[in-house]
C-alpha cells in the first residue's frame, strides 16, 4: 500500500482530466508551434519473411484426435476396419487393447501396429491410410465471411486460409463493397510468436511475399476495421482495450484504464500508431502534460499506448514489446471465444508457445 501512495495524486490526475475532456480545447500530435511533434518516428523495424516459410512443408502428417483412419491386415480375410483416434489420441483396432498414437507417423503406427499383432497373427503386414485428417487445425478468425477453426488437411498458405474461411467479409450495404477488415493491425501467431506478414502489402500489393505457408495451430486474425478502441498496456494492473470517444486524448485513455503499477514510468509513455509490420511511435511525458506543462496527445482508433516500468528501454524496445503485447491480448480474447463453441480436443495454445 506505500507504494501505491505516492501515484495517488497523478492518478486523481488522470481521472480529472479524463472527466474535463469536453471543456478543454481540441489537442493533437503536435508541439506548442502548432507543427507535428518531431517525436513521431519510425517504430522497429519490419523483418523480413524467412524464406523457409515460403516453402512448401516436407515433413510427415502427425496423428491426432478425430482424424479417422483405414486399417487392415493384409492377407486376413475380414480384418479391414475404419477406426478413430479418441479424443485422449488412443487407437483400437482389432484385437489390440487401446494405443497410444498422438504424434505418430503412419508409418510409425503401421510398424507399432505389426508388432503388437505378432501375439494374434504370424508375420502381419498392416496397411494405415489417413481417410481423414482432422486433428491438425488452424484458426482463421475475425472479419471473413465464415470465421472458425479449420482442418489442415493439405498445405496451405495465408491467402488459402482466408478463401477457406469465405474470404474478407465486405459490406453491401447500399450496393457498397467496402472492405471492413482492419488489414494494418491483422496478424498471423504461430506457437506465440508474431509473424511479419504484412497483409496489406499481401491482399492490396499483390506481395506473394508475404504469403506464407501454416503450420498447425497457427492462428490468423484479421480484427474489423469498424473496432472503436485504443488499448492501453504495459505497467498497468490490467491490460484492456478503451472504448474511443470523439476527440480522446492520451490523458482521457490512461484515467479510463484500472490503474497503474508503482513501477509506471509516465515520463516516457510511448503512442504507436499505423501498422503492426510498421508503427510509428511517439514517446511523451504524460506527468508533464497532468501537471500542465506540456500538450495533451489527441488519439485515434486502434493506437497503443505503452506504459513501461521502472528500467532502461529505448523507444524500439517499448514499441516492440508493446506490438507484441497487444497481438497476445487480442489473440487471447478472440481464441478463448472461438475455443468456446469448439470441441473439447481441440488445444488452445496461442500465447505460450505450446503444442
Amino acid at each position: 500500500m506505500k507504494k501505491i501512495l505516492p501515484l495517488l495524486p497523478l492518478i486523481l490526475g488522470l481521472l480529472l482530466a479524463s472527466c474535463a475532456l469536453h471543456k478543454g480545447p481540441k489537442f493533437d500530435m503536435r508541439n506548442d508551434s502548432g507543427t507535428v511533434d518531431p517525436s513521431f518516428t519510425s517504430g522497429p523495424s519490419r523483418s523480413a519473411v524467412p524464406p523457409q516459410y515460403l516453402q512448401e512443408p516436407k515433413d510427415a502428417f502427425k496423428l491426432g484426435p478425430g482424424d479417422k483412419l483405414d486399417i487392415e491386415i493384409l492377407g486376413e480375410t475380414g480384418s479391414r476396419a475404419e477406426t478413430f483416434v479418441t479424443p485422449d489420441s488412443k487407437l483400437y483396432f482389432n484385437l489390440l487393447p487401446g494405443l497410444d498414437v498422438g504424434g505418430l507417423t503412419t508409418q510409425q503406427l503401421k510398424k507399432q501396429l505389426e508388432e503388437k499383432l505378432v501375439k494374434y497373427y504370424k508375420h502381419p503386414q498392416v496397411s494405415v491410410t489417413v481417410v481423414d485428417a482432422v486433428s491438425q487445425r488452424i484458426w482463421v478468425l475475425g472479419r471473413v465471411n465464415q470465421p472458425g477453426i479449420y482442418p489442415l488437411k493439405r498445405p496451405l498458405r495465408v491467402l488459402d486460409a482466408i478463401g477457406l474461411a469465405g474470404g474478407l467479409f465486405a459490406s453491401r450495404m447500399s450496393g457498397s463493397t467496402e472492405e471492413l477488415a482492419d488489414l494494418q493491425h491483422s496478424f498471423v501467431i504461430r506457437n506465440g510468436v508474431t509473424l511479419p506478414v504484412d497483409f496489406q502489402r499481401l491482399v492490396h500489393g499483390g506481395d506473394l511475399g508475404q504469403n506464407i505457408y501454416l503450420r498447425p495451430n497457427d492462428f490468423i486474425y484479421l480484427p474489423s476495421s469498424l473496432t472503436n478502441e485504443v488499448y492501453v498496456l504495459g505497467a498497468v494492473t490490467q491490460t484492456r482495450p478503451v472504448g474511443f470517444m470523439s476527440e480522446m486524448n492520451l490523458i482521457a485513455a490512461l484515467g479510463q484504464g484500472l490503474g497503474l503499477r508503482p513501477d509506471a514510468d509516465l515520463s516516457r509513455v510511448s503512442v504507436i500508431r499505423g501498422s503492426l509490420t510498421d508503427p510509428k511511435i511517439a514517446t511523451v511525458n504524460a506527468r508533464d502534460i497532468v501537471n500542465g506543462k506540456a500538450t495533451n496527445i489527441r488519439l485515434q482508433p486502434g493506437d497503443i499506448i505503452y506504459v513501461p516500468g521502472a528500467g532502461q528501454m529505448s523507444a524500439n524496445d517499448m514499441g516492440r514489446d508493446a506490438v507484441n503485447t497487444f497481438v497476445r491480448v487480442v489473440a487471447a480474447r478472440e481464441g478463448n471465444a472461438a475455443a468456446t463453441a469448439a470441441p473439447a480436443n481441440i488445444p488452445v495454445n496461442l500465447i505460450n508457445g505450446a503444442n
